[in-house]
C-alpha cells in the first residue's frame, strides 16, 4: 500500500501544479500551454528516437499538417468556431497520421544516418513548399479564425486542451510501452536484424511507431494554431 501510494506522489503533485498553475499567473498561460506542447512533442519522439533507436528530425511536419489542415477547415467549412475546431482537429490528426503511414512505408526502410538524413529532408521540404502554397496562405501565413469570447477564456481553453493532450499521449504511451509493441520497438532498437531474423515485421512496427507519433503531433498542431492566431 505505502509503495503505491509513493509511486503516486509524484503523478499527484504534478496535477496540483498544472491546475493550480493557469490560475495562479494567468500573464503566463500560453507559455504555460507551450510547455505541455513540448513535453508531447519529447514523448512522441521518444516513441522513435527513444524506444525504438530511430532518430527522427523530421516529426514537426505531422505537426504542420494538423495545424494547416485544421486552420484550413475552419475557413472554409463555414462552421461555428468549436464545432469547426473539433472537425479541423480531427482531419487534421487524419491527414497526420496517414502521410505518416504513406511516408513512413518507403523513409523507414532506411537505417541510421540515413534515415536521420531523410527526414530533415522531409522537413525542409515540407517547409518549402509551405512557403510557396498560396492556397495556404505561402510566405504571408495564415490567420486562423478570432475566439469568441475574452483573450484571458481563450488562453484557459487552450491551456486545458494542452495538458489534456499531453496527460492523454502520456498514459497512452505508457499503456503501449508496457505491452508486446513496447517489446517490440525495443527489439528493433536493440538488434533490428535479429529481430527480422526471428520473424518481427520490423517495417511495420516502425511505421505504426511513427503514426502514433504523428497522431498526437498532428491533434496538438492544430491547437497550437488556434491559440497562437497566426501560421
Amino acid at each position: 500500500m505505502q509503495e503505491s501510494v509513493r509511486r503516486l506522489l509524484p503523478f499527484a503533485a504534478i496535477a496540483v501544479v498544472a491546475i493550480a498553475a493557469p490560475l495562479l499567473f494567468p500573464d503566463y498561460r500560453t507559455q504555460m500551454a507551450l510547455l505541455w506542447v513540448m513535453v508531447i512533442f519529447a514523448l512522441t519522439w521518444d516513441v522513435v528516437g527513444g524506444q525504438m533507436g530511430y532518430n527522427s528530425f523530421g516529426n514537426v511536419f505531422f505537426f504542420g499538417v494538423g495545424m494547416y489542415a485544421c486552420a484550413v477547415v475552419q475557413r472554409d467549412a463555414g462552421l461555428g468556431y468549436y464545432t469547426g475546431l473539433a472537425v479541423g482537429v480531427a482531419i487534421g490528426t487524419a491527414l497526420a497520421v496517414l502521410a505518416a503511414a504513406a511516408i513512413g512505408a518507403g523513409l523507414l526502410g532506411l537505417r541510421g544516418h540515413y534515415f536521420a538524413i531523410g527526414t530533415l529532408g522531409l522537413g525542409i521540404a515540407a517547409a518549402e513548399i509551405a512557403a510557396s502554397w498560396d492556397y495556404i496562405g505561402a510566405g504571408a501565413g495564415l490567420v486562423t479564425p478570432v475566439f469568441p469570447g475574452d483573450i484571458q477564456d481563450r488562453t484557459l481553453f487552450y491551456y486545458w486542451l494542452c495538458l489534456i493532450v499531453a496527460v492523454i499521449t502520456f498514459f497512452t504511451l505508457r499503456w503501449l510501452y508496457a505491452g508486446r509493441f513496447g517489446l517490440a520497438i525495443n527489439a528493433i532498437r536493440d538488434d533490428e536484424d535479429k529481430a527480422e531474423a526471428m520473424g518481427l515485421r520490423t517495417t511495420r512496427y516502425k511505421t505504426v511507431a511513427w503514426c502514433i507519433s504523428a497522431l498526437f503531433l498532428g491533434m496538438t498542431g492544430g491547437l497550437v494554431g488556434n491559440m497562437t492566431g497566426f501560421i
